[in-house]
């Protein structure tokens, strides 16, 4: 793993609510223009056994006068440092990687760099996007604004009142941008396979995945792979938070099968 910034691995993860008795931790990755906020009601819906933690990525909210990055490999480098630097620290508390849209893919490259350190999470679970062989690419990063923009409203998952502020849109249009640059010209690299198991989740009437591509996240690990279906659009874990949660929370309580049986049962 390549060296980073130390002020990049010290401050790339947000917890909202501390869970001080947690026997594992949930690092949720945003998707493309969003920022650690979007699972702030994860962090406070989670059970008393699993501690939230979100990912804020250069250039927005509380880190948004930093310039955002447009490689995956030097994002994944920094957040992989950072998570190894807690792994050391809580050896005892379980890492489970959550990512959605460009942030699935995010979390699998950060999950290859923790399984090259020794420290591979305890699952995987990904939604909303293709397996990384099957990434889609594009071009809209080099699009202009008006065009942009467009996609921005299609894929919904930003809110009306963002929408509907031009000043606050436009500054946040380079973030947004640079993200779609990330993503779009993402593609992964050669390398082992994980071994964690993985699950897939995604909606049956999102535009950006369809069932083949999320069945094809299986060719990316050893361990087991399990796909979930839900309804509603790219963003459907807005609308279904907490059937969501659920199913992911339970993903976590399974990559501990030990002190699974101690556990009380979902709330």
């Amino acid at each position: 793993m390549s060296a980073v910034p130390s002020a990049a691995a010290r401050s790339s993860l947000r917890t909202f609510a501390v869970r001080a008795q947690s026997r594992a931790r949930l690092v949720c990755f945003p998707h493309a223009g969003g920022g650690a906020g979007a699972y702030r009601l994860w962090g406070f819906d989670a059970p008393w056994d699993v501690e939230v933690a979100a990912v804020q990525y250069p250039g927005r909210e509380d880190r948004y006068a930093e310039p955002p990055v447009t490689v995956m490999s030097e994002l994944a480098d920094a957040i992989g440092t950072n998570l190894l630097r807690e792994a050391t620290a809580r050896p005892e508390r379980a890492t489970v990687l959550f990512g959605h849209s460009m942030g699935a893919s995010v979390a699998y490259e950060t999950a290859r760099r923790l399984t090259a350190a020794g420290h591979p999470p305890a699952a995987l679970v990904v939604s909303g996007q293709p397996a990384p062989h099957r990434t889609r690419g594009g071009a809209l990063h080099r699009a202009d604004d008006a065009e942009l923009l467009t996609d921005v409203r299609r894929l919904g998952g930003t809110s009306a009142g963002v929408l509907g502020h031009d000043a606050l849109l436009r500054a946040l249009l380079p973030t947004i941008r640079s993200d779609y640059r990330l993503i779009e010209t993402y593609r992964p690299r050669p390398g082992r396979r994980l071994g964690a198991p993985v699950t897939v989740l995604y909606a049956d009437d999102d535009p950006e995945v369809d069932a083949a591509e999320a069945a094809a996240w299986r060719e990316v690990t050893d361990g087991s792979c399990e796909v979930g279906v839900f309804t509603g659009g790219h963003f459907y874990l807005e609308q279904q938070r907490e059937a969501v949660l659920a199913r992911v929370v339970a993903r976590v309580r399974a990559a501990l099968p030990a002190a699974g049986a101690a556990w009380p049962s979902l709330p």
